[in-house]
């Protein structure tokens, strides 16, 4: 929680955040526009981020903002990290950028998880980041406005299989890492 590290990791992930939407831009030029919160999901995850540094910042906590962004930010890093291996298994190529977004995603994920002692999260909003979660998959699989690999359509069900079941287990994970977690605490 030192305020150099902390805005250290707001500007690091405003730089990303804005990449990300920069790297779904042709994605959301021809998203219909009831869909475009949903599009872009780590830049959502990162944003969701930002704004809980800055409340770091400001000395409060914003629990639905930080349910948000501890379950997508686990979330979308393992999942881009995944299809970007899987990318590397089906081409035999990856290109620098690739190579990029598994670190940058992996850094996603690990950062949530280092700052979930630092939230104030309790069920009532994992419940709901849990129904924006889950809702995304739903627009990304049923609605077909997942995030586009092209080296992947082929595996566009069992990628949303595995996605349906990566959110299950991060829904889990922010509920083991914060509410379980303060009730453990209590307890002793």
């Amino acid at each position: 929680m030192n305020r150099l590290v902390l805005w250290a990791l707001l500007l690091i992930n405003i730089g990303g955040t804005i990449y990300g939407y920069v790297w779904y831009g042709s994605q959301l030029s021809e998203t219909p526009p009831h869909f475009l919160p949903f599009v872009p999901d780590s830049p959502t995850a990162s944003l969701f981020f930002v704004i809980v540094l800055i409340g770091f910042l400001l000395r409060t906590n914003i629990p639905y903002i930080e349910a948000l962004a501890l379950l997508t930010l686990f979330k979308y890093g393992v999942w881009a990290v995944v299809m970007n291996i899987l990318t590397l298994q089906v081409t035999g190529y990856l290109p620098w950028q690739g190579y990029l977004l598994i670190v940058s995603h992996l850094a996603m994920a690990i950062q949530g998880i280092l700052y979930s002692p630092f939230l104030q999260v309790k069920l009532r909003h994992i419940i709901v980041a849990s129904i924006w979660t889950l809702h995304n998959d739903v627009i990304d699989y049923v609605f077909a406005q997942y995030p586009r690999y092209s080296q992947l359509h082929m595996y566009v069900q069992e990628i949303g299989y595995f996605t349906f079941w990566l959110s299950i287990f991060s829904i889990g994970l922010t509920y083991f890492l914060t509410v379980h977690r303060y009730s453990l605490a209590k307890n002793d």
